[in-house]
């Protein structure tokens, strides 16, 4: 398929509620497709379809020896369409985060440890699934963006946001 433009904070669809997938067809298909081969091109451990100018609640996420995570477990490739998000319990830990849409930025930005995840593969096969740690943080921090909420809006102190080189001695490895 092919590497899209990713928007960037500013951009207006990005502060936008995407709207729900209603048919798993090749045009679902060919979305996940460039999804994918954009969020590998750029090391990213996820990207939501609004990110790439789609307004539609799909994301796809995986972290497997990926250069800018590399002290996290693997998280396995995920397509979720139309997700649902249930928080088990109300534990947080804080984190630092990077984005696609916000290049060269890091935050320390807290998460539900735990959490269950429900919605759909890219063809509508059902996906229910209950993760912690940075598993977690990855689906938060994605699903965020299909409520046009980038994480930035997250950081709760700003002298914990800033650009990666600034940072870089404060930034800790992000937890499992």
């Amino acid at each position: 398929m092919s590497v899209r433009r990713v928007l960037k904070m500013g951009e207006p669809l990005l502060a936008a509620v995407a709207a729900p997938v209603l048919r798993f067809d090749a045009e679902l298909a060919s979305l996940v497709a460039d999804m994918n081969d954009t969020m590998r091109a750029l090391n990213g451990a996820g990207l939501a379809a609004p990110q790439i100018g789609v307004s539609l609640r799909v994301v796809v996420f995986e972290v497997n020896a990926n250069p800018r995570y590399p002290h996290v477990s693997p998280v396995p490739y995920t397509v979720l369409v139309n997700p649902q998000l249930t928080p088990l319990g109300q534990s947080q830990e804080e984190g630092w985060e990077g984005c696609l849409s916000v290049p060269g930025l890091r935050g320390l930005v807290p998460r539900l440890k735990r959490l269950r995840y429900r919605g759909f593969d890219e063809q509508g096969r059902p996906i229910d699934r209950t993760v912690a740690g940075f598993h977690a943080r990855v689906v938060q921090h994605e699903v965020d963006h299909l409520d046009g909420i980038l994480y930035p809006q997250r950081v709760r102190d700003l002298r914990n946001f800033g650009f990666e080189e600034a940072l870089a001695d404060r930034m800790t490895p992000m937890p499992d």
